[in-house]
């Protein structure tokens, strides 16, 4: 029987898997059989999708934290590796997106607002993930979330590109890097998907005839469509692929 998506027994990490694309990779990776602890900053929301999680079985932990707050990370990763009993996969998916700005009227603080969530915040927590992987001497899968913003002109959203084409270039350095370490990293590019944040776009009548006709499957993304490969990257049926980006889209980036 072929089992290498099997993940009884693996251990997990899901930034940002307190809603949308997080919480639909953590659900699909609890039934895959892993053992998943998620990250939110609201803590509200936080404890509400434990609940939910845990209704559809297996362990689930939740905790607090600010992924573009450095010392935090460290702290939160330490005391989600002991709760968790280890770490085999770490995905990094906490995120923020902005109002359109034109480049002209961005100010500074903007700009780095989205870079310390999106760019700081996979930093540091692929690094404290890194040295427990290193540690254990297990290897282990790193996993960033990005975005179809990486690899596309996304007119006045320069600040979130420029952090999700960071992260795509830190993710193949990465995995150069860590190889030889049997840790794998790859990174996910998502394209329109049906979350809280891109609510207020999808709601806008223009926006949406203007996007769905370029989109070929004819439908915006779910977070549903984030558990195959999600399961795929943490399993053994991915323990060759590294530094690759995973466009998630509907075809909308090859119209």
């Amino acid at each position: 029987m072929y089992k290498p998506f099997d993940l009884n027994g693996r251990k997990a990490l899901v930034t940002g898997g307190n809603g949308g694309i997080g919480l639909g990779m953590a659900s699909a990776l609890l039934q895959a059989g892993a053992d998943v602890a998620i990250w939110g900053s609201n803590a509200e929301k936080t404890t509400s999708a434990v609940a939910k999680l845990q209704a559809e079985g297996g362990t689930v932990h939740g905790f607090v934290c600010d992924v573009g707050d450095e010392q935090m990370v460290q702290a939160t990763l330490a005391t989600t590796v002991e709760a968790l009993g280890g770490l085999d996969a770490c995905f990094a998916n906490a995120g923020v997106s902005s109002a359109p700005v034109p480049i002209a009227d961005m100010s500074a603080e903007e700009f780095r607002r989205v870079q310390r969530v999106n760019v700081d915040g996979v930093f540091y927590t692929f690094k404290e993930a890194t040295k427990v992987m290193q540690q254990h001497g297990t290897g282990g899968s790193l996993i960033a979330t990005a975005s179809t913003a990486a690899v596309e002109g996304a007119a006045r959203n320069s600040h979130y590109g420029a952090s999700k084409g960071a992260v795509t270039s830190y993710v193949r350095a990465l995995a150069v890097e860590l190889a030889r370490f049997q840790i794998r990293v790859n990174s996910i590019l998502p394209g329109w998907i049906t979350t809280d944040m891109t609510a207020r776009a999808m709601a806008d009548e223009r926006f949406a005839n203007n996007v769905m006709p370029r989109i070929p499957a004819r439908r915006w993304g779910t977070i549903e469509d984030f558990g195959g490969i999600a399961v795929y990257l943490m399993s053994d049926a991915s323990s060759y692929t590294t530094g690759e980006q995973f466009i998630i889209d509907g075809g909308y980036t090859k119209f």
